[in-house]
């Protein structure tokens, strides 16, 4: 609608000029100063229609003045070319089809039939049997393509809000899905894992390393341990790793590091929590305590490696069921787009490569 008000007045305002520049030319040269009258008022009204098509100012003033020019054509059109002056007959079609686009019928009914009397009142009866059809014709077609036009634009309107509450629904769904694959492999790499050590070792496992272990969970549970963000700003890897390192722990972790690209917040957080599940997996499962953490990038990729010289497993004997590599590592880095593989063998140590942007 606002893109029809904004159309019609400047449509009818050049429709016009154009249409009375032809009609200009047909008048006798004893009428001349007339109809040079009469095209002042149709360049004025012009620039009025113009200024409101395009600026909005002057919109109600529009159409008084699009009525009125039609009056003043019609009126000497008996001076400016005699009763089948096509002057006045454009400029009346012309008036009665852009007024369809910017009013109700209940305005433009009234108006179209005050103005197609005042044509045949100066035009005499003998047009009224071409005039009359023709002008109910052409308004007709012209409101009812702004009406299926408008339907049209409705219709567009209404998929539009479908596809959008679509996708809204379906990035809600999505951010709930990793929220809660993150939420597991929180609590995997936290209160799950010390339980089950626990329930393993029983009244052999050292009391104050059972404190240690559930005071270092309850830090990453409650937040407090550091590595989180809530903006996707550039951060710097290498020292977002060592805060890891530095976390505590009896686990001596040698760090390599080589000058690597910055990297989106969320990218260095699923670094950190699959680093640290890795390192807390070397601490409890791999018999040493010594590991190795390097950090280098390759081209465009940023290569994080976690290694020791443990009793090492078979990657592919691990149960489904498990979720300690698989969701908090694999699953993790895949969730930023990187990827992550593991590589073991009884007696030969573990590996765990952590690349981004994924292989």
């Amino acid at each position: 609608m606002a893109s029809a008000h904004r159309l019609a007045p400047a449509v009818r305002g050049v429709a016009v000029v154009v249409i009375s520049v032809f009609g200009l030319l047909g008048v006798p040269d004893e009428a001349v100063p007339m109809g040079f009258a009469v095209f002042g008022l149709v360049l004025a009204g012009a620039a009025v229609d113009c200024c409101a098509g395009f600026t909005g100012r002057g919109a109600a003033l529009s159409p008084v003045l699009a009525v009125l020019r039609v009056v003043a054509v019609c009126a000497v059109q008996e001076w400016t070319g005699g009763p089948a002056n096509l002057w006045a007959l454009n400029v009346l079609t012309t008036t009665a089809i852009t007024l369809q686009w910017e009013w109700s019928p209940a305005v433009t009914v009234p108006v179209t039939a005050g103005l197609l009397a005042v044509e045949l009142a100066a035009a005499g009866t003998e047009v009224t049997g071409t005039l009359v059809p023709r002008l109910l014709f052409e308004c007709l077609l012209a409101r009812l393509g702004f009406v299926l036009l408008r339907q049209s634009g409705r219709r567009v309107d209404e998929l539009r809000e479908r596809r959008s509450a679509l996708a809204l629904a379906e990035a809600v769904s999505l951010a709930r899905h990793r929220k809660e694959r993150e939420y597991l492999a929180l609590l995997h790499d936290t209160a799950a894992s010390t339980f089950l050590l626990v329930t393993v070792q029983g009244t052999d496992m050292d009391p104050e390393q059972a404190a240690e272990y559930a005071r270092r969970d309850l830090a990453v549970l409650t937040g407090t341990a550091g590595g989180a963000t809530d903006q996707d700003s550039p951060v710097d890897l290498t020292a977002s790793l060592r805060t890891v390192v530095g976390a505590g722990g009896r686990l001596s972790v040698d760090v390599h590091a080589d000058e690597v690209p910055l990297v989106p917040a969320s990218v260095a957080l699923a670094f950190v929590r699959a680093v640290r599940e890795a390192l807390v997996n070397v601490e409890r499962h791999a018999g040493v305590g010594t590991a190795t953490l390097s950090v280098r990038g390759e081209g465009d990729r940023v290569v994080v490696v976690v290694a020791d010289s443990g009793v090492g497993f078979q990657p592919e004997q691990v149960a489904r069921s498990r979720r300690g590599i698989r969701g908090s590592v694999v699953e993790r880095m895949a969730a930023v787009g990187g990827g992550a593989t593991v590589t073991s063998r009884p007696g030969a140590g573990t590996g765990v490569r952590m690349v981004w942007p994924g292989e």
